[in-house]
């Protein structure tokens, strides 16, 4: 008996399923059949009928002219100032080369320059290194003190010797002074 029940129960609510199932597919059927006649439709129309765009108003095709105007001069002004550019650097380039070429002859030039100076000076220093003591010391004394203190600071310590000891007082002072204090200046660190 309680089987029944229950199964009447449910027979009231299976047929209100499946009502309620067949209402919602005829509404659902009824709009499926007319979109299918309107998909028919359309492509045929679609495919051999152009598109009708309108007319862009004639102030907007020529602003839109003219911008394009301007957009090509631009475009041709980088190209013309890309290409000078170009040149530019090619011939900075070059240049860079012929500097760096002339460098390099200017250090060569400056090594003998500066190779010949100081063969000249210790050429020099050892003709006044030949000399008699009394004749350089009356030589260095009609120099200037910096000049005379340059050869006597080259010259060996003998030489050297044999030379301040026939100059003045004051004189072989100064150059001994000058001589002394040329490397004080050096940084200790």
């Amino acid at each position: 008996m309680k089987l029944r029940r229950l199964i009447s129960g449910h027979g009231s609510l299976a047929l209100l399923a499946v009502i309620l199932a067949s209402s919602g597919a005829m509404r659902l059927g009824h709009g499926v059949g007319a979109a299918m006649a309107l998909q028919a439709e359309t492509p045929e129309d679609v495919a051999s009928a152009p598109l009708q765009c309108p007319e862009p108003p004639i102030a907007l095709a020529e602003a839109l002219k003219e911008r394009d105007l301007a957009v090509s001069a631009r475009e041709a002004a980088l190209n013309d100032r890309m290409a000078a550019l170009a040149i530019a650097e090619k011939a900075i380039e070059t240049r860079m080369v012929e500097l760096e070429t002339a460098e390099a002859r200017l250090k060569e030039t400056l090594a003998v320059a500066d190779g010949a100076a100081e063969k000249d000076i210790q050429r020099l220093t050892t003709v006044y290194e030949t000399m008699k003591p009394a004749d350089a010391a009356a030589l260095f004394e009609t120099m200037s003190p910096e000049f005379a203190a340059g050869f006597l600071g080259r010259m060996r310590p003998d030489a050297a010797a044999a030379v301040i000891s026939g100059m003045k007082a004051e004189t072989a002072y100064a150059i001994s002074v000058l001589i002394a204090g040329r490397n004080a200046l050096v940084p200790k660190e």
